[in-house]
């Protein structure tokens, strides 16, 4: 049996976790949890799972849950809350479904205390991809993808020679607009950016598809995760999201990774590396049932987000730290209506090119450039 640690349990994510779960009861036992706001969730998942370690955000829920479930758990909360239920549990392998940079501390608890991580947190790599890589190998941890996309390219490259590689290849649906001209992009809504067509997500992720930014985090993930310089790292349009990407060798061979859009699929290889188990509830892959594929070159000056992606990710340091920082800040001002949709590229731009930059940054200074630049960011809305 695999004891899991689950870091961001009510998220979307999260709760595909829980029912890949719940479907193999002799596989898995859950450990320990974290989530925010969601206290209602948090508790359904108390109950049915029985985690030993509880961490939620603050002291105050923290309070509340211990009122309601008495000393049966261990109930922490804050970042060392986080930490602990990361690192200080008995799980063999932390799922780090938690949104934004503040998954990196956790996961580098988790690698030190010598878990396998199932990464869905994109910004943990993106930030301090070199530290967190570094870390993996020195401690001889496994870092699994479980984002369709690399679980995709993950699987293309088992059994081959990473030096006969030509290209990896990640496809994008698009997102909400993917239809849109720039000009059309300007006076998009909030609810129709999270309208997004092929994947049910969270908001912060669903508006990063529609900028395309989630895709430029994609390459910068790719990157560490298989040692691939950016040069050999290409995106595509593919609306119909069954190709979840592609890897491309030196004779012209490319091997495909297809399956219907369903996040329990890659959750459930991550945990499970390198067996598979069988997912009842997954929709099986008919072509005959598809009319057709499409796909298209990606325009990196329709979607700005990915080409700043790509320059943070070719400059390295703390250039995509401070990107990634840009973007968070950026996406939760217009998820707040505060800022247009097309704002978000102007202020990750700006904030990149204010940035002073650090080639080889400690985790102290990562976390610096991640304050400084937030900073910056509120200073620009004021």
């Amino acid at each position: 049996m695999k004891k899991i640690s689950l870091l961001g349990a009510t998220g979307s994510i999260g709760v595909q976790t829980l029912d890949v779960i719940e479907q193999h009861p002799e596989q898995f036992r859950l450990t320990a949890i974290s989530f925010g706001k969601n206290m209602e969730k948090g508790l359904e998942i108390i109950h049915k799972f029985e985690p030993e370690v509880i961490a939620v955000q603050k002291k105050e829920d923290a309070d509340r849950l211990r009122l309601k479930l008495g000393n049966s758990f261990r109930i922490v909360f804050g970042e060392e809350g986080l930490i602990e239920a990361a690192a200080a549990t008995e799980a063999d392998i932390v799922v780090s479904a938690v949104m934004g940079s503040v998954g990196l501390l956790p996961t580098i608890h988790a690698i030190k205390a010598g878990k396998d991580i199932a990464i869905a947190n994109k910004e943990t790599l993106v930030t301090a991809g070199h530290i967190v890589m570094e870390l993996a190998e020195k401690h001889g941890v496994r870092i699994l993808p479980v984002d369709s996309e690399h679980s995709a390219i993950f699987q293309c490259l088992n059994g081959e020679n990473p030096k006969q590689i030509e290209r990896l290849i990640l496809t994008a649906s698009g997102g909400s607009f993917r239809d849109y001209t720039r000009s059309q992009l300007a006076d998009v809504t909030v609810d129709q950016a999270l309208n997004h067509p092929n994947w049910s997500m969270g908001a912060k992720i669903t508006i990063d598809s529609a900028t395309m930014m989630n895709k430029g985090l994609e390459v910068i993930e790719a990157h560490w995760l298989f040692n691939i310089p950016y040069s050999k790292i290409d995106v595509i349009l593919h609306k119909e999201s069954i190709i979840h990407s592609m890897v491309e060798y030196k004779d012209g061979s490319t091997l495909a990774h297809l399956g219907n859009p369903d996040m329990r699929v890659p959750i459930q290889y991550a945990l499970t590396y390198p067996d598979r188990l069988e997912l009842p509830s997954s929709k099986r892959l008919n072509l005959w049932e598809l009319s057709k594929l499409h796909f298209g070159k990606m325009d990196q000056e329709r979607f700005r987000c990915l080409k700043l992606a790509y320059i943070a990710g070719e400059k390295g340091g703390t250039m995509t730290t401070a990107m990634n920082a840009a973007n968070e800040e950026a996406v939760q001002l217009f998820l707040d209506r505060k800022i247009p949709f097309l704002r978000i590229e102007d202020i990750i731009e700006k904030a990149m090119e204010q940035h002073e930059f650090i080639q080889r940054p400690t985790l102290e200074e990562i976390q610096a450039i991640d304050r400084l630049t937030r900073q910056y960011v509120q200073s620009l809305l004021n």
